[in-house]
């Protein structure tokens, strides 16, 4: 296969992807950007039972602008999932989970969980791993920058 043929099945499995995303509603009864925060702040909570995490961190690991992450912060500080906090110098912005409010985020992110499982039933777990590593590596690329 000759390589624009090879860059145009990329594109068309990246599109058919997308769209079974989409129209399954991976984060259904959240808005994506709002579960994609709530993604990586959950992380940090688990990982060390606070769950604070920089303005600056969720811009650099969304990649959405920061106008956008400003204003899905405020919406999940609204619906009472994330409080604000500044950093000592005043520059620097933390949000940091509501512990007893993570139930409803963790609602959807089951379903999500429950989409990704069968996902992984439908290709096997040795594929979504290389899936996983392929996905780290474009991340890790200049691609990301």
């Amino acid at each position: 296969m000759d390589d624009l043929g090879l860059q145009e099945d990329v594109i068309i499995a990246w599109v058919r992807l997308t769209a079974i995303l989409k129209n399954t509603r991976i984060t259904q009864g959240m808005i994506y950007n709002e579960a994609v925060v709530m993604l990586l702040v959950n992380r940090r909570y688990e990982q060390d039972g606070e769950g604070v995490v920089a303005f600056r961190e969720l811009v650099s690991e969304t990649k959405m602008l920061k106008s956008l992450v400003n204003r899905t912060i405020d919406s999940l500080v609204k619906k009472g999932l994330l409080i604000r906090s500044d950093g000592a110098d005043k520059r620097t912005t933390f949000v940091r989970p509501v512990p007893e409010n993570l139930h409803r985020y963790l609602a959807v992110h089951r379903r999500t969980l429950d989409l990704v499982q069968q996902v992984v039933e439908v290709i096997g777990e040795e594929d979504a791993r290389t899936f996983v590593r392929l996905a780290d590596k474009i991340a890790a690329s200049p691609l990301n920058s």
